[in-house]
């Protein structure tokens, strides 16, 4: 393909601190979302390539693991200046290779500085624990890094989700290859840029760009300790499952069907604009947006306002783009078929065209009313700006519909009861759950995650908690006194 016609160069891979290229891989073209122009090229690697990428890690893992966790941390002072220094050109790259508005896009950026300045406070939660547990016996207990760690990272956020893993698995002394979605691969090479700027040494982190062929390599390389994944569920099951078979300590986030709980006595305002802008937030293509409204009682006058707020989020002004053709293909798909079946489309964003952006990928925020729980769009992940309202009579009912659907990421419930709020919480089988909040995301130090098909392996990847993913505890009993005597520990 001619360079010419793109607007970035072709992806390169990101291997012992160099861009590389090897030019027998085939390639996929990177389009943008707002208007469909070409962007770049991006490589299909293979194992080999992978394979390369490993052994740089692995080669630099036993110097980088070495160094202090104190003097680790200081790349990533560095690297925290240099994002907030580049904070304009990394959001409106986001903007462009994933379909955002610049508002979400820079607070993607503020969420990854926030991520990265988390990790620069690891080193005073890492101490391990000192205990006399005989006379003249002391035990220990000290934590080590696990070696070269893949992170596998979804389109939705080019920033943000590289950001659960990259601080904290580099700062607690691992090396990593990460693979990014070859729909938005721009961002991730950026930040290896960054990184290298600011110190890291070469080859503790490696971009490896690709498609399932990567995936599955990562999977079975037996120099790789540990996988982090965000996807879907169907992909989070094959990585978990495949990379558990090859011994390796997994984690993999899937999808969600989040529900929020909407009460007769909720505040109005402040619940219809909470979710529509939980709705409508990053299009909708994000695993905490709001799928399902259930609607306990008489709460029609909360529909009716939530409907009027849906109609001032604007496709192309401050709402983006769906990431691919195919993406608002099957959006559309989903509200057809349910009108079909008897819903009620209260606000349609089906054929959505923005002006003077025709080739690009939009739906407008839609709400549809009279939705029965056994339809498939109360059923599955539909991924775009779509708020399907379930009525019911109580709370309990409320409860088991949300409790019967597979996945559990997080519940939201509205109301100004106290006891009500708190029977939901208590009773919610989801991992994250808000009150009177539509996007209920833990902020440093607490971790994200859900439950039950959102969420495959223990432990979590971010938080302070990831200290327990990231690394390996090691058990010291020492004896020095003689005079101690011999006892059934010694």
């Amino acid at each position: 393909m001619d360079t010419l016609t793109l607007k970035y160069p072709k992806v390169q891979q990101f291997i012992n601190g160099r861009f590389v290229d090897f030019p027998d891989e085939s390639c996929l073209e990177v389009i943008s979302p707002l208007d469909g122009s070409l962007l770049s090229t991006v490589p299909l690697s293979s194992a080999e390539t992978l394979d390369q990428a490993v052994q740089a890690a692995k080669t630099a893992f036993p110097l980088w693991s070495g160094i202090p966790i104190k003097e680790r941390v200081q790349v990533f002072y560095e690297y925290m200046n240099l994002l907030k220094k580049n904070s304009r050109a990394l959001s409106e790259l986001i903007c462009e290779e994933g379909g955002k508005t610049l508002i979400e896009a820079r607070a993607e950026i503020d969420k990854s500085i926030e991520l990265t300045e988390f990790a620069c406070s690891l080193p005073q939660m890492i101490g391990g624990e000192v205990l006399e547990v005989s006379r003249g016996v002391e035990c220990r207990s000290e934590r080590y890094p696990l070696g070269v760690v893949a992170s596998i990272v979804p389109f939705n956020f080019p920033s943000m989700v590289p950001h659960w893993t990259i601080p904290n698995a580099l700062v607690l002394g691992n090396t990593m290859v990460i693979k990014p979605s070859e729909q938005v691969p721009l961002s991730v090479m950026r930040i290896a840029a960054l990184l290298k700027e600011a110190g890291l040494p070469d080859g503790v982190f490696n971009v490896v760009n690709g498609d399932k062929t990567i995936v599955e390599a990562i999977c079975d390389h037996p120099d790789i300790a540990a996988i982090s994944f965000v996807g879907s569920t169907k992909v989070a099951k094959l990585v978990y499952t495949r990379g558990t078979a090859n011994l390796k300590r997994v984690l993999a986030l899937g999808g969600a069907k989040n529900h929020l709980i909407v009460l007769p006595d909720a505040v109005p305002d402040m619940t219809a604009s909470n979710i529509v802008a939980s709705v409508t937030g990053c299009c909708g293509q994000r695993c905490m947006a709001a799928s399902i409204m259930l609607g306990v009682g008489e709460v029609d006058h909360i529909v009716d306002l939530i409907c009027e707020e849906a109609q001032k989020v604007i496709p192309g002004k401050n709402l983006g783009a769906v990431i691919s053709r195919q993406a608002k293909e099957r959006i559309e798909n989903y509200i057809t078929e349910a009108e079909k079946l008897g819903a009620r489309i209260r606000v349609d964003g089906r054929n959505t065209v923005v002006s003077g952006k025709e080739d690009g990928y939009y739906v407008g925020p839609t709400i549809i009313d009279n939705v029965t729980a056994d339809m498939a769009i109360a059923r599955e992940e539909v991924f775009g700006p779509v708020l399907a309202i379930v009525r019911t009579q109580t709370v309990s009912e409320a409860l088991t519909i949300e409790n019967s659907n597979p996945y559990g990421n997080a519940t939201g419930v509205f109301t100004q009861n106290g006891s009500a709020a708190r029977y939901v919480a208590e009773r919610a089988s989801t991992g994250m759950v808000g009150i009177n909040i539509g996007v209920p995301v833990p902020r440093e130090p607490f971790s994200f995650g859900g439950w039950n098909e959102s969420k495959f392996g223990a432990l979590d990847i971010t938080g302070k908690s990831s200290i327990e993913f990231w690394t390996k505890l090691k058990k010291i009993t020492t004896k020095w006194n003689a005079e101690a005597g011999v006892n059934w520990m010694s």
